[in-house]
């Protein structure tokens, strides 16, 4: 076990949003920040990143107006997925302390403290351990639960069991998981491979207020498939295992028919069974093809080296911060808005 070393309070706290057609939450959002914040001892920044809204969740961000906190606004070109709209705003976060948490309010503000209180013991990552999921189907919950033991069983021992993307990180560890910059991403395994003193905090998680889930059981099947492709050789293994288990079954049925030949004088009847016999060996080599194929698709997406996002606008709302941190936050004119057209993600090559 790591050795703990006690840690300052934070100079500045980052808190990444990623949102998605979140225009219904964005009021609730924005009055839950400012009560987080008028109760904060540090200095606070939000960025917030749209993900491709098609409502009016951009417009809602623009109006934004922060009152001692400042709010770093990012629009996508299209829609990239919550995992790279997570990576964008940890790309701008500047803070010695980052906090991931969705727009929905799930995520309680009030946790934070108690993972403030983690960070100054010392630890770097602070995870959120849901003690509920109020308001999710039961299959949710089941698929959910069953997901983290599989990795577990799958050989990703190292990754916190029940725990989202919500989680406070430490700047050097931040450091080098957005070095990482990997196309099929999935963050909460990327932090905890990162290693360094990892520790968690529990919470009962809310229904949501506003709004319905973005996370679609298609979204959340192909998040799992990619956990799974990117941390476990498992379905690899899966497939050499079927392999030999075939072979094995062709063995037995072949050594079967020598012996009614041998022993009776006839030969093993049955067109079914023939058929059914390759069929099952032919579905069970395109299984074993499709699997490797998922495996070099990958490879070939991570030649290609795209950036992983575009981003279309990018807005900072700057105001004044507490004169307790100098340095951080200069008083600027809020609203200022700038485009880089060449900014489109050069941090995701």
């Amino acid at each position: 076990m790591s050795v703990l070393i006690p840690k300052p309070e934070p100079r500045l706290l980052s808190i990444v949003i990623p949102c998605f057609n979140e225009a219904e939450a964005i009021g609730s959002l924005r009055k839950a920040m400012d009560d987080f914040a008028g109760g904060l001892d540090v200095a606070l920044e939000l960025i917030l990143v749209d993900d491709g809204s098609g409502d009016g969740t951009w417009c809602q961000l623009t109006s934004w107006e922060p009152r001692n906190y400042t709010v770093k606004a990012v629009r996508f070109s299209r829609n990239f997925g919550h995992q790279i709209a997570v990576t964008a705003g940890l790309d701008r976060a500047a803070g010695d302390a980052v906090v991931i948490m969705d727009a929905d309010l799930q995520d309680p503000p009030e946790v934070i403290h108690r993972m403030l209180k983690a960070y100054r013991m010392g630890y770097d990552v602070v995870h959120g351990r849901r003690l509920n999921r109020d308001g999710e189907t039961i299959f949710k919950k089941a698929s959910a639960w069953a997901f983290y033991r599989l990795m577990k069983l799958a050989g990703a021992t190292h990754m916190a069991l029940d725990s989202g993307d919500f989680r406070l990180v430490s700047r050097r560890c931040l450091d080098q998981v957005i070095g990482m910059r990997e196309q099929k991403r999935f963050l909460r395994g990327l932090f905890s491979w990162a290693g360094f003193p990892q520790t968690h905090v529990s919470y009962r998680r809310p229904p949501r207020m506003e709004g319905k889930t973005k996370y679609s059981l298609r979204k959340m099947l192909v998040l799992a498939w990619t956990a799974m492709m990117s941390f476990s050789l498992l379905p690899l293994r899966i497939a050499s295992a079927a392999g030999v288990l075939t072979a094995a079954g062709g063995a037995t049925y072949a050594l079967y028919a020598i012996g009614r030949w041998a022993f009776f004088g006839d030969t093993v009847k049955g067109w079914a069974t023939l058929v059914i016999l390759i069929a099952g060996i032919g579905g069970m080599i395109l299984l074993c093809l499709g699997i490797l194929g998922e495996y070099i698709a990958r490879i070939y997406e991570e030649l290609r080296q795209r950036p992983l996002y575009i981003i279309q606008d990018e807005i900072n709302h700057f105001h004044h911060q507490r004169d307790a941190h100098p340095g951080i936050g200069v008083s600027r004119p809020v609203g200022h808005r700038h485009r880089n057209p060449q900014h489109q993600g050069a941090g995701g090559l």
